[in-house]
């Protein structure tokens, strides 16, 4: 029974121990906000691994920046609908698409595979994420990986239209961390909204 005990009690110190460097090891990234702190409940983060955390922050950046879009796209149809013909060869107008996920049966399977190359051609090249980078900024591999204009700089505009990254260091960590926060509550937001 006490050699249990011993062996219980240097499991839990050594999970302990493991625990804390992984909490020092993160806990002044971007994202980390009171009154929480850094928040990791399922463990991920216990090994301390840079770069596991590095694939991570890229992983929820991308779940929260398609969240947002997906907040819009179940949201502005129930007030705005295009004009038109959505698929002109079937007689299926914009107004006829339901809103939800109802639509999916709506639309035609040509549809969705325009849809699928177009976001396959936006995550391979239009909006590369380069490992060298900070996680969430993107450039594109349309032009080369030396072409630096060709970044995406405030509010996602592309550099060639004038998007200048943000220069002072606390306004843009202000507006990282409230784009991961905003990202973190649109997925929260549309796991609600099915």
């Amino acid at each position: 029974g006490l050699a249990w005990g011993v062996i219980a009690a240097a499991r839990h110190t050594q999970r302990r121990s493991k625990a804390s460097v992984a909490l020092r090891a993160f806990e002044n990234e971007l994202g980390v906000q009171a009154p929480v702190g850094f928040w990791d409940p399922a463990g991920f983060t216990s090994d301390g691994d840079q770069l596991d955390f590095y694939r991570r922050r890229r992983i929820e950046l991308k779940h929260g920046r398609v969240s947002m879009l997906a907040c819009l796209g179940y949201i502005v149809p129930e007030f705005v609908k295009f004009p038109g013909y959505l698929s002109p060869s079937t007689g299926l107008k914009f107004a006829d698409v339901p809103t939800g996920l109802a639509a999916t049966t709506k639309v035609p399977a040509v549809g969705w595979a325009q849809y699928t190359i177009f976001c396959g051609i936006l995550e391979l090249f239009a909006m590369h994420q380069d490992p060298d980078k900070p996680p969430g900024k993107l450039g594109t591999r349309f032009f080369g990986e030396e072409n630096t204009n060709y970044e995406y700089g405030s509010l996602g505009i592309p550099g060639y239209l004038g998007g200048a990254p943000i220069q002072d260091p606390e306004i843009k960590k202000t507006k990282l961390n409230a784009a991961l926060a905003n990202g973190r509550l649109a997925v929260m937001a549309i796991i609600g909204m099915f």
